[in-house]
């Protein structure tokens, strides 16, 4: 019998689901719109402040793990239990996440016991803010030389990291945070706090 995700161990996932980067593939933007739109949908737009594709599938040219990333802010009140409720019906897989940032959600497609299925697509949900993630996708679409820099390191680490999602993560931060702080001293305020 086949253990349920949530029974594996951190090591049994990371083995059923390494890091594996591709090149920019186009179909990635319309894969986000599709995903969009079926979350306007789903929890309706009276719950949603802003949603956006985030991450290295967002910006043309950076090689990247297959993974779409979304990052949908919600407006404070929204009913936690009933968007889990809903997005799980979709499909979705509820992570959550006391470490992240209110309301410590994360929801992921594409996982199953048996490996990637379909498309996989990594739903960060937070209350509006002033998000880092938004000023380093906006950096890398403007600065070329950037983008091909954090490519190459990326391939370093899949490398290095294969079967580590932890450690790949981490060993990108300082580049992240560095490039972040570039973002924000050229960009000011551009995503302050909106409801």
């Amino acid at each position: 019998m086949t253990k349920s995700l949530q029974d594996m161990t951190d090591e049994e996932r990371w083995a059923l689901f390494p890091i594996l980067l591709s090149e920019h593939q186009d179909k990635w933007q319309e894969e986000y719109r599709k995903e969009q739109k079926l979350i306007r949908d789903t929890i309706g737009q009276e719950n949603i402040t802003r949603v956006n594709h985030i991450g290295s599938t967002a910006v043309p040219g950076l090689i990247a793990k297959p993974t779409i990333d979304i990052l949908l802010e919600i407006r404070p009140g929204t009913d936690t239990q009933k968007l889990i409720a809903t997005l799980v019906a979709t499909g979705y897989i509820c992570d959550k996440q006391p470490s992240k940032p209110a309301p410590h959600l994360m929801f992921m497609k594409g996982y199953t016991p048996q490996g990637f299925r379909g498309q996989v697509i990594h739903l960060h949900v937070r209350y509006p803010g002033d998000w880092d993630e938004l000023y380093f996708r906006d950096y890398l679409l403007t600065h070329p030389a950037a983008t091909k820099t954090y490519g190459e390191l990326k391939q370093q680490h899949a490398v290095r990291y294969k079967h580590d999602r932890d450690a790949y993560t981490n060993a990108k931060t300082d580049f992240i945070r560095r490039t972040t702080s570039l973002a924000r001293d050229e960009m000011g305020e551009k995503y302050g706090n909106r409801l």
